[in-house]
């Protein structure tokens, strides 16, 4: 038996950050406005003909040879260790009698590229496993395994955003409210914003989850500045829903530009001296936006 499947990784145009709870509560009304990329994550389960469970990384050239599901200790390939023990642990793949697979991701995102390719992966190995073991998951008890997982992971809160593309893709608007969490689909012809935005790689990763968490910090703490600029990024993403929604790409500018402005104060080590030779040559030939 053989299982192949992929996830979207994604931009967000405005709003991150608000998506880790409980900072939305405090800037209400709240969303975060993303779009998926046809950069994926990939992953592809091979029954074996014993009963051992293989995680091989394609990206890393790592390989995890464990004995069973239970096995597995999650200090190598900790993501698809957590989410194969999870899954695989308390049943028996549909091979003849053995439980034995063989995982195999690889992503078309560099690690750390700040595209949610993590999470990307996350939904994907899921989705996987949960066909694999005949657990068909809801929409919902995935996201929230997927987001508890990647917790687990990198040991920092973890917002809610990054798993609604992947596992819907399109252009996003995820709402973040006192009675929950919803996602909408911006009503938006996708290859009118694919035909305005340029996509670069600045050749340096980051942990966004640890940077994150610094800014939560802060703000939790009353940090006035911090405050005051999640609020203006709050508003600044309601705007750019608004912007999208009626195709005003002026607007959408507008909105992307001041979103980086903020988020340079929220975390003046966001940008570089390249980062910020890279906008300016996008400005030069046009642009009339950009960010990190």
């Amino acid at each position: 038996m053989r299982i192949d499947c992929s996830a979207p990784t994604r931009i967000d145009l405005a709003g991150g950050t608000l998506d880790i709870w409980p900072l939305y509560l405090f800037h209400q009304p709240a969303v975060t406005v993303n779009a998926a990329l046809s950069l994926r994550a990939h992953c592809r389960l091979e029954s074996r003909a014993d009963d051992r469970v293989v995680l091989v990384s394609d990206d890393t050239d790592e390989r995890v040879d464990a004995p069973s599901a239970a096995a597995l200790d999650f200090t190598r390939l900790p993501l698809v260790a957590r989410l194969a023990h999870h899954f695989l642990a308390a049943s028996t793949a549909p091979n003849d009698g053995a439980a034995g697979v063989t995982i195999t991701t690889r992503s078309d995102s560099p690690v750390g590229a700040g595209i949610a390719g993590s999470s990307a992966m996350n939904i994907a190995v899921a989705s996987a496993l949960a066909a694999w073991t005949g657990r068909h998951e809801g929409d919902e008890a995935l996201l929230t395994l997927a987001m508890n997982v990647e917790a687990q992971v990198i040991r920092v809160p973890t917002g809610v955003q990054d798993y609604r593309p992947a596992l819907y893709g399109g252009v996003s608007a995820v709402e973040l409210g006192v009675t929950g969490v919803r996602r909408v689909g911006v009503n938006l012809d996708v290859d009118d914003l694919e035909r305005r935005i340029v996509l670069a790689y600045t050749g340096a990763t980051r942990q966004s989850g640890i940077n994150n968490w610094e800014m939560i910090k802060r703000h939790l703490d009353g940090d006035p500045p911090v405050v005051a600029a999640f609020a203006r990024i709050a508003r600044i993403a309601v705007e750019m829903r608004d912007a999208l929604e009626r195709r005003d790409w002026s607007g959408v500018g507008r909105a992307l530009a001041a979103e980086w402005d903020n988020r340079k104060r929220l975390a003046p080590g966001v940008s570089t001296p390249e980062i910020d030779a890279l906008l300016a040559a996008a400005g030069r030939a046009g642009a009339i936006a950009g960010k990190v």
